[in-house]
């Protein structure tokens, strides 16, 4: 959801080009590849999952579950905030939507949801299409961050005030948008802000209803849910995240204000949960392929795949202060590898990296 979210987004949002070759099946050690991330300087704590054809392949936890190695381990099957993964939920949700002709592709943002072009508040809402929401080529600026800054634009240690759906959209007004609708490709938080306003319109439910319904529960996503309102906060034993005050002393965040994750990213999951959702994802059981084209193909970029070109997949991260989150999942199905990092940085720029060269230590290991 933060800049350095959108940083991994733009490189983690990326599909890799389909199999060509035999996929990599060996699995390194996860708690080995947790204890390096673990060194990286701005983490607390990491924990990671590896599942193969659905089944634990490794699980690791490394750092601890509160600042300066306070509070023992994080239990490596815990609860996590997944931040910006959660828009492939959000997404799939919408589409299964468009798939039973409740919505279509083309239908324009001003008619679905009328209050958001009042006053221009939106500008050329009766341009925009549900598609070009789903792919991030509408062109509406993004709400997260100060103009010309990577600083949050809210007060992020405000735990309890509820701020709907549009208060949020609202703060965009005034900001320059990121060109025509289907222009270009420009990741704004606040294109899912208004998917999950849409969900909520079309089917009457609340997006939490909506995606405990058509995805937790039809695929035993037990450890996953949606959180709402202030002051929830994620639910047994967690890892906390934390973020510099105007001092630049760390401050616990990890009751992060859930009005800001919406249809962005309100989802609390666990490594097994993202991991059975992806894989669901990838073998076709979730949307038709015409539209899961449309989930993947808004902003990917090809790419070589891991292993040297023989695991092929897609990487999503996903990132808001106090935590980054990533997950790789291989396009047949079989392999997925999941990781949860609580940070004390307000940035994740060196802490990525660290994640993405554990991906490889651990679907890798002869690399």
């Amino acid at each position: 959801m933060s800049a350095a979210g959108a940083t991994a987004a733009a490189l983690l949002l990326a599909t890799a080009s389909p199999p060509t070759g035999a996929a990599a099946t060996a699995t390194g050690d996860v708690q080995r590849a947790m204890e390096t991330l673990a060194e990286t300087p701005g983490v607390v704590g990491a924990i990671g999952g590896a599942y193969m054809n659905g089944k634990p392949a490794g699980r690791g936890t490394a750092g601890s579950r509160l600042l300066d190695g306070k509070g023992g381990a994080i239990p490596a099957d815990s609860r996590f905030r997944i931040g910006s993964q959660s828009k492939t939920m959000v997404a799939t949700v919408l589409l299964q939507l468009v798939e039973e002709g409740r919505i279509g592709l083309d239908d324009k943002l001003a008619d679905l949801l009328p209050e958001v072009a009042a006053d221009g508040l939106v500008e050329r809402a009766d341009e925009i299409t549900v598609q070009q929401l789903v792919q991030h080529t509408s062109g509406i600026p993004d709400w997260f961050h100060q103009s010309g800054s990577t600083a949050p634009a809210f007060d992020v240690f405000d735990f309890t005030t509820y701020h709907p759906p549009i208060e949020i959209v609202k703060m965009t007004r005034g900001r320059p948008r990121t060109g025509a609708p289907g222009e270009t490709y420009a990741y704004s938080n606040t294109n899912y802000t208004l998917i999950g306003m849409i969900i909520e319109k079309v089917t009457g439910h609340t997006l939490a209803r909506e995606l405990d319904r058509r995805l937790f529960r039809p695929l035993g996503m037990t450890g996953t849910y949606q959180a709402t309102r202030p002051p929830e906060g994620i639910k047994g034993p967690h890892g906390h995240g934390y973020y510099p005050d105007s001092t630049g002393a760390p401050r616990d965040v990890h009751r992060f204000n859930a009005s800001w994750g919406n249809g962005a990213g309100g989802v609390v999951s666990t490594t097994q949960d993202l991991s059975t959702f992806r894989r669901a994802l990838n073998q076709g059981r979730l949307l038709p392929p015409p539209l899961q084209a449309v989930l993947t193909g808004g902003s990917a970029q090809q790419g070589g795949g891991l292993c040297g070109g023989r695991l092929k997949g897609q990487m999503l991260g996903g990132s808001a202060p106090g935590l980054t989150t990533l997950t790789f999942a291989s396009t047949d199905g079989r392999q997925q590898f999941a990781i949860s990092v609580t940070r004390s940085t307000a940035a994740d720029d060196a802490i990525v990296p660290a994640m993405i060269k554990s991906v490889e230590a651990v679907l890798c290991p002869t690399a």
